[in-house]
């Protein structure tokens, strides 16, 4: 191999390298700058020969007060100090009162509501661990994009 070729080949290394310690690191800044937040859930518990197990996270009870017919882009929330959410309204902008929180979601072919959490894949033969899953606990960045974190139970104890 010439010169030449290593040095672009090396170049390109770099390059996809520096890339993708970028979008981790803007990955990690997103986390730390988020609002944790319980979603209470309404969960399913299909399994998939391919994917593993899994527990489908598409129908949050709080997705059921969004109307079909609303092009809003975002559900404004309240956020409780034990970090449950109660619904305050729809918008499209990003205007907030105090105490407020916005949360943005999409809808699927089925026209179930999104936060961008649809799925929580688990080990093997510990499904039993997850089903008295009452909350999926996600945090919230400044722009309503919702990260899924873990689920928890009745109590609201992160389940380990």
């Amino acid at each position: 191999m010439s010169k030449t070729k290593k040095i672009i080949l090396a170049a390109n290394l770099l390059l996809v390298l520096g890339f993708f310690i970028f979008a981790v690191s803007k990955y990690e800044e997103r986390l730390a700058n988020s609002t944790e937040i319980l979603l209470e859930l309404f969960p399913h518990d299909p399994r998939s020969l391919m994917q593993g197990d899994y527990m489908e996270l598409t129908d949050f009870p709080l997705g059921w007060r969004i109307p079909r017919d609303d092009d809003s882009r975002f559900i404004v929330v309240k956020v409780a100090p034990d970090k449950e959410v109660t619904y305050v309204r729809m918008q499209n902008d990003r205007t907030l009162h105090e105490g407020e929180l916005l949360l943005r979601y999409t809808r699927d072919d089925r026209g179930r509501v999104s936060f961008g959490t649809e799925t929580f894949f688990f080990q093997e033969g510990t499904a039993d661990k997850y089903t008295n899953a009452q909350y999926a606990l996600v945090k919230v960045d400044p722009d309503g994009n919702c990260t899924l974190v873990g689920l928890c139970d009745a109590e609201k104890q992160l389940i380990k």
